[in-house]
């Protein structure tokens, strides 16, 4: 999903139809806190991916604001943000660059760069997405189902875990499906495909 957040209509609705012209999902903005409304908290991104397209010109907030905002929530990772301006200048561009901007364009733009450089943000943010969740995934693993994850990547049997652990051949089987549902796998080959 690409978020588009500029005061001006026309540009809003100019990058609308670019996204969908190149098939990416894309909502508009009007102001930084009508995005943040719409942002709500969240910490679960699109599995596809995020973008922002940010003007750095807006009325109330401004647009290195929102950017500071998300970068303290530590958002920028799995949202990464593509500035827009028409008023940039070069210190602008590369301050908000070293503080993990993904990128910055002065209007007038470059369509086919710009959403090129979107589509490569978009990328990335599905890559940090897909590491997030696996993490949400692991973290609801009970300390024992730890134990037993470890060894299935190791590939042991059940019975070479059970021994390993103390335990009985019936608790691995027990602990091997929690894991699976929770990691939300079938087999031990996709559970070490997931976490490789």
């Amino acid at each position: 999903m690409l978020h588009i957040v500029d005061d001006e209509e026309v540009i809003r609705d100019s990058l609308l139809w670019l996204a969908r012209s190149r098939a990416i999902a894309a909502t508009a903005y009007a102001s930084a806190a009508e995005f943040l409304a719409a942002l709500n908290g969240r910490t679960n991104f699109d599995a596809q991916g995020e973008c922002l397209l940010l003007d750095v010109r807006m009325p109330d907030m401004n647009g290195i604001a929102l950017f500071d905002l998300l970068a303290a929530r530590g958002l920028t990772r799995q949202l990464p943000v593509i500035f827009l301006t028409g008023h940039g200048d070069v210190p602008m561009a590369v301050d908000t660059l070293k503080r993990g901007a993904f990128d910055f364009f002065e209007k007038p733009l470059n369509d086919n760069k710009l959403m090129d450089r979107a589509q490569e943000a978009l990328l990335i943010s599905q890559q940090a997405g897909s590491t997030a969740m696996i993490h949400r995934r692991l973290e609801t693993l009970s300390a024992r189902e730890r134990e037993v994850l470890d060894l299935i990547l190791e590939g042991k049997m059940n019975k070479i875990i059970a021994d390993d652990l103390g335990i009985s051949m019936r608790t691995v089987e027990v602990h091997r499906a929690h894991i699976f549902d929770k990691m939300q796998v079938k087999t031990a080959v996709e559970l070490a495909r997931l976490l490789k």
